[in-house]
């Protein structure tokens, strides 16, 4: 009962993030940014931003504002609020084209659902990608896989989702998606089942080019995606880390969007110590644009360092 209670609180959370969020006027633009994954191309693909002030509510939990403030200064952010963009990936190999989290589509407003003028910009077209791959089904993720009018974003695609994140999605009614800022449950789900390829948590799902990797705590069955091979890898990491300044260097502290936030706490601190060591290669969909870096300890703890892009 008390996860239950914590989910419903997490999922609330998030809806006033959603209703908020749509409230605001500016549009979000088109953006991408190219880059490599070894012989791979890949392509940051801006969506848009949520705000979320630092109220001790919305984001951060069982903290206080001046103390969150205190780590948002460190770190070079704003001490009244936190930035989140919403940035899925796209990458190129010989024979696919894979899109990583679709963005919120129609359901933010208009801060959010620039994916198509983006993906447009890049020159991609949406017809020509092979396989979606979901971290989880939060509206900012999944939302984008339809069209405003309800038709698949993405006619020819195979869409991958973890089991038990297709079972949860399933299981929703109007009340429970519109928690967590889907509209339409039932359109969404008649109209992707065809399509919706459930793998279990840690699959190979594509050999030598896309590795699930379970990351417990924030969905039932949220997961990461390794990308690549070898030593020319990046892991997209879903929704694991939320803030670049306080999700890297607070990771222990509990955040509202999580549906098991004792869970998550748990698998951000182990996540960062294993990047962090590993040196492994990062895209981030909630970082600054375009989202690409590694966590590095430092004396004072660990720090997200953005990679330069050209």
């Amino acid at each position: 009962m008390r996860m239950q209670l914590m989910a419903i609180s997490a999922l609330l959370a998030l809806a006033g993030v959603v209703e908020k969020a749509a409230a605001e006027p500016p549009p979000a633009a088109a953006e991408f940014r190219q880059f490599s994954i070894g012989k791979l191309t890949a392509i940051a693909l801006k969506d848009g931003a949520l705000d979320e002030p630092n109220d001790g509510k919305g984001f951060i939990v069982a903290q206080t504002p001046s103390e969150v403030a205190a780590v948002l200064k460190s770190g070079g952010a704003p001490t009244d609020h936190f930035e989140f963009s919403i940035q899925p990936l796209l990458v190129r190999s010989k024979s696919r084209v894979l899109l990583f989290d679709t963005g919120a589509g129609s359901n933010f407003g208009p801060i959010a659902g620039a994916l198509p003028k983006s993906l447009q910009a890049a020159g991609v077209d949406p017809a020509g990608v092979t396989d979606v791959f979901i971290s989880h089904v939060h509206g900012d993720h999944i939302g984008g896989v339809l069209t405003p009018a309800g038709t698949l974003a993405f006619p020819n695609a195979a869409i991958h989702i973890s089991a038990p994140e297709w079972s949860y999605l399933s299981g929703m009614n109007a009340d429970t998606a519109r928690i967590v800022g889907i509209a339409q449950i039932d359109v969404l789900v008649k109209t992707i089942k065809p399509k919706v390829v459930p793998f279990e948590p840690d699959a190979e799902l594509i050999p030598g080019l896309v590795k699930a990797v379970a990351i417990k705590g924030h969905t039932p069955g949220h997961s990461g995606y390794l990308i690549g091979s070898g030593g020319n890898t990046l892991l997209y990491f879903g929704d694991t880390l939320h803030s670049f300044v306080v999700s890297v260097r607070e990771p222990q502290w509990h955040t509202a969007f999580d549906a098991d936030p004792s869970t998550s706490a748990a698998s951000r601190v182990a996540f960062i110590a294993r990047v962090a060591a590993s040196g492994q290669r990062l895209y981030a969909v909630h970082f600054p644009f375009p989202g690409v870096g590694k966590i590095v300890k430092q004396e004072s703890g660990y720090s997200w360092v953005p990679e330069a892009l050209h």
